[in-house]
C-alpha cells in the first residue's frame, strides 16, 4: 500500500472527470462532471466533506436526454453547472452535437435522479452555461459566447420552466485579455456578486480569473491580482488548473473544486487520465477569493474495485462511447452478456470505465465463445492498446492513428480467459508503459509492452483521458468479472 496522498497533489475524483460543478444542500455536497461523448452522461457525486466522493448516478441516462453513440471523440456534453434552488436540483449543460442548438436544462428532486427531459434554451450560442437567481427570483443564464468580432461572457434572463429567453443577451465581461474566457460561474457573497471564469485554454496556460459587481448584471470590475489561481510556469505536479466552482460550507468557510492534470515523463510531459477533479480552499481578502490547494488527506488505493456483475443493475461507473452499456450488455447468471451494437459515430459499444491512478492493473475475465472480443485501454478509437480474441488466439494489438499492428500472440489457455492490462514504470521517456498479457493457472504471460506516450492527450489530442473496457465485433461474449487495482508508485 502506498503512502497517504493529499489533495494538494492528487485528485479528489481521479480519472477523466473534468469541469466539476458543485452545490451544497444542508450538510451534503453534490457534484457533476462533463462527460463528452460517453453515455450515460454527466456523472453525479455525493460527499459530506468535499474530499471523499461516491458516484450516485449519471444524470443523462436515456436517449431523450442525450442520444448515445451520436458524438465522436471529445464532442458531446460539455461543462455542466449543478445548482439547488427552492427544493429542486437544476443542471444546465451544452450538447454541442444537438441539431436543435442552444443549451439544455434539466431538473430533479433528487440529485441521484431521475432527471427530467431537457428544456432547450434555443437561439443561444456558446458553451459552459451557468445558472444563478437574483434577489427577485429571476433566473440568469451566464455562458461563454463568441462571434466574429469578440469572445467573452454573456448573460440573459430565462424562464427555466419553458426555456424561454426573456431579453436580449448582453456581454458582461471579456476576461483579462488571456485567450479563451470560458467556464463562468456567478455567486453572491454579502453585497458582492463574484464572476469566476477560466482563461488561457484548458492546457498549460489555464488559469482562474475573477471579477465582481454590486449587481449580478454588472458592470464587473476585475480583481487587481488576476489570475487568482494558476500553476502555469511552475514545477507543481498538478498542471492545467482552472474551471473552478466555489461552494460555501455550512460553517461559513469556502472551498472550490477545479480541474487539473498530472503530467509525467520528459518534455512536453504527458497526461493520460484526462482532466481530473481537485480541491482548493478559499480565503477572502478584501472581498476577493484567494485559492490554496487543499492539504486534506486522501485514502490510498481508493479507486480500486472488483465487479462480478451480481448486483441487480450495472454500476454507475460503466459507460460507453457508442451505444449505452444497457443497449449492448445484459446481466445474466454468471456475469454480463456483451454483444455488438451499432452507433452513429462509429465508436465501439461496450463496457468502459475511467482509468484512475498513475499505476494500476486491470484483470478482465471473459468467456469469448465464438465472438471477436477486445479488452483495451483507450483514449479514442484511433489510440488504444488491447488484447483481441479471434479464432482461439489472443493477440496484443497496438492501434495508433491509422496503423494497427499485432505485437504478440498466444493460443487461448482455456474457455474462460483473464486478460491483464497493466500500467508500469516507463522504460523510455513517457508517463508509463502498458503491459498486455494473459493470466492462467501458471501465472502471467506477457504478450507485449508498449509505450504509454501514444495513449496520452498530448499525442491523441482532445479533452478526454484513458478508459479501460471491452467490446465485441461479432458474436456474444460472457464477461465474468473485472478487477481494477491501483498500484503503488
Amino acid at each position: 500500500m502506498g503512502p497517504v496522498e493529499t489533495a494538494a497533489t492528487a485528485p479528489v475524483i481521479a480519472g477523466c472527470f473534468p469541469d466539476p460543478s458543485v452545490c451544497r444542500v444542508g450538510e451534503d455536497f453534490y457534484l457533476a462532471n462533463s462527460s463528452m461523448e460517453y453515455a450515460p452522461a454527466v456523472p453525479i457525486w455525493h460527499s459530506r466533506d468535499l474530499v471523499s466522493w461516491r458516484q450516485i448516478g449519471n444524470a443523462l441516462d436515456r436517449d431523450e436526454q442525450f442520444p448515445a453513440g451520436r458524438s465522436t471523440a471529445s464532442r458531446g456534453v460539455y461543462a455542466p453547472t449543478l445548482r439547488h434552488h427552492k427544493g429542486r436540483f437544476w443542471l444546465v449543460t451544452t450538447d454541442i452535437d444537438d441539431p436543435r442548438g442552444g443549451h439544455l436544462l434539466y431538473s430533479a428532486t433528487d440529485a441521484a435522479g431521475p432527471w427530467s427531459d431537457p428544456v432547450h434554451l434555443g437561439g443561444l450560442d456558446g458553451i459552459d452555461p451557468d445558472l444563478a437567481w437574483d434577489e427577485d427570483g429571476t433566473c440568469l443564464l451566464t455562458y461563454c459566447s463568441w462571434n466574429e468580432q469578440q469572445i467573452g461572457i454573456r448573460q440573459v434572463a430565462i424562464d427555466p420552466g419553458t426555456g424561454g429567453v426573456l431579453e436580449e443577451p448582453r456581454w458582461i465581461w471579456h476576461g483579462t485579455g488571456l485567450g479563451n474566457p470560458e467556464g463562468p460561474h456567478l455567486y453572491r457573497r454579502g453585497e458582492w456578486w463574484h464572476l469566476v471564469i477560466a482563461e488561457g485554454g484548458t492546457d498549460r496556460g489555464h488559469v482562474v480569473s475573477v471579477a465582481r459587481s454590486r449587481s449580478p448584471r454588472g458592470p464587473f470590475e476585475a480583481a487587481p491580482h488576476n489570475p487568482v489561481f494558476t500553476h502555469r510556469s511552475t514545477r507543481h505536479p498538478v498542471q492545467n488548473v482552472g474551471h473552478a466552482d466555489l461552494v460555501e460550507r455550512s460553517d461559513g468557510t469556502w472551498a472550490a473544486v477545479h480541474l487539473g492534470v498530472r503530467p509525467r515523463g520528459r518534455t512536453p510531459r504527458y497526461h493520460v487520465n484526462g482532466r481530473e477533479t481537485f480541491l482548493a480552499e478559499i480565503a477572502w481578502t478584501d472581498e476577493w477569493p484567494q485559492f490554496t490547494p487543499s492539504g486534506a488527506k486522501l485514502a490510498p488505493a481508493r479507486w480500486s474495485f472488483t465487479d462480478d456483475f451480481t448486483a441487480p443493475r450495472l454500476d454507475h461507473r460503466w459507460v460507453s462511447p457508442g451505444a449505452r452499456p444497457d443497449q449492448c450488455a445484459r446481466l445474466v447468471p454468471g456475469g454480463v452478456r456483451l454483444e455488438p451494437a451499432a452507433s452513429d459515430s462509429g465508436e465501439p459499444s461496450g463496457l468502459f470505465f475511467r482509468a484512475a491512478g498513475n499505476r494500476w492493473k486491470a484483470d478482465v475475465t471473459v468467456e469469448p465463445g465464438q465472438s471477436v472480443v477486445t479488452a483495451a485501454v483507450r483514449i479514442d478509437r484511433r489510440h488504444w492498446y488491447g488484447i483481441r480474441v479471434k479464432d482461439d488466439v489472443a493477440a496484443a494489438v497496438s492501434h495508433v492513428g491509422e496503423v494497427e499492428a499485432v505485437a504478440g500472440a498466444c493460443p487461448l489457455p482455456s474457455a474462460a480467459v483473464t486478460f491483464r492490462i497493466r500500467s508500469v514504470e516507463a522504460t523510455k521517456e513517457g508517463p508509463d508503459d502498458i503491459e498486455l498479457g494473459i493470466v492462467d493457472a501458471s501465472g502471467f504471460t506477457a504478450l507485449a509492452r508498449l509505450d504509454g506516450r501514444y495513449l496520452s492527450t498530448e499525442v491523441a489530442g482532445g479533452f478526454t483521458g484513458r478508459m479501460i473496457g471491452l467490446w465485441t465485433e461479432t458474436g456474444s461474449a460472457l464477461v465474468k468479472g473485472i478487477e481494477f487495482t491501483e498500484l503503488p508508485e
